[in-house]
């Protein structure tokens, strides 16, 4: 009987998102745009060499961690509370070093994909994926694109973290094309500030569009349900982030109330730093559609950039900032 897991969170990450492969990556890159089989070749010959060398932690390793010390909480006879995938364009022999070090640190991660070179995309839907962490800007546009899953490209790790409370899993969402759709952010765009206050007002019965990570947040309501407390005081803790205040915040509460869902915190900034608040919140990841706040935040906390779909109006918006 095939394992049913639609009540499970599973998290697609690639190895490039869970451990720092940066060194690796540098040497394939090095010699790739002269010749591509020499590159392989030599990138090989690294991965050989290094296979019982531990890695860094990369920027998902936080929040895979954490998830995974919540199935402690998983009743024996039900379906596991988190999934955790391990992806990459690595060959099984050159993933070596990647498996080892899964082991070595005892993660309980049984599922993977290696591709040999291909795109691990096409296996989201395989593997029941329902958060996709990547390094691949292409494979993320691609799963946007498709609707496939939420999707993000993380950023670099940070440099200066702040220790996230032991026993909680902490994840801070951007709001206006992250959670809902990008439709208000448009408005914005074309109308200002107060054209898209008038918006907001006039609509704040009326709920928004589900945005990229909509059904990711549903998923995490359901986490919550499945767990042995009450919503208010699970260790699953989640924040909205936004640059919106008021007369906006109303249709925000009102749109996850018509979700049913439960948020723990929501900031409603009107244009201060999110990073400010995000190194006080101490996410083990933070999403977001604008390098304009990652950049900041990503110092601080690990964080990962939710792409526009290739059609939106957004795109050319973003380019020229």
């Amino acid at each position: 009987m095939a394992l049913d897991l639609s009540d499970t969170l599973v998290i697609g990450i690639t190895a490039t998102a869970l451990f720092d492969l940066s060194e690796a990556d540098s040497v394939f890159r090095s010699k790739y745009a002269e010749d591509k089989d020499t590159a392989i070749q030599l990138y090989r010959e690294y991965m050989l060499k290094r296979e019982d060398d531990p890695l860094k932690d990369g920027t998902g390793m936080p929040l895979v961690d954490a998830l995974l010390r919540l199935n402690e909480y998983q009743p024996k006879a039900e379906a596991p509370l988190i999934e955790v995938v391990v992806m990459s364009r690595n060959s099984p022999e050159t993933g070596v070093r990647v498996f080892n070090n899964i082991r070595e640190r005892d993660l309980p991660i049984s599922r993977h994909a290696f591709t040999g070179g291909e795109s691990v995309v096409d296996y989201l839907e395989a593997y029941d994926v329902d958060l996709f962490l990547t390094t691949n800007i292409n494979d993320a546009q691609k799963v946007i694109d498709g609707k496939t899953c939420a999707a993000a490209i993380v950023k670099e790790p940070p440099t200066d973290v702040s220790k996230i409370p032991e026993g909680q899993v902490r994840i801070a969402f951007d709001g206006d094309a992250v959670l809902f759709d990008d439709s208000s952010e448009i408005v914005y765009k074309a109308k200002g500030l107060g054209g898209f206050h008038e918006n907001e007002d006039d609509k704040q019965d009326v709920p928004m569009p589900e945005g990229p990570y909509a059904t990711l947040l549903q998923k995490l309501s359901r986490l919550q349900d499945r767990l042995p407390f009450s919503v208010e005081f699970s260790p699953v803790r989640i924040a909205i982030v936004t640059a919106r205040n008021a007369p906006a915040e109303m249709r925000v509460i009102k749109t996850l109330r018509s979700w049913g869902v439960y948020v723990d915190e929501v900031f409603f900034l009107g244009g201060l730093e999110k990073a400010k608040v995000l190194k006080a919140f101490k996410p083990h990841i933070f999403f977001d559609d604008q390098d304009l706040h990652l950049e900041e935040a990503s110092k601080f906390v690990p964080s990962g950039k939710v792409p526009y779909t290739s059609d939106s109006p957004l795109n050319e918006d973003e380019s020229n900032d």
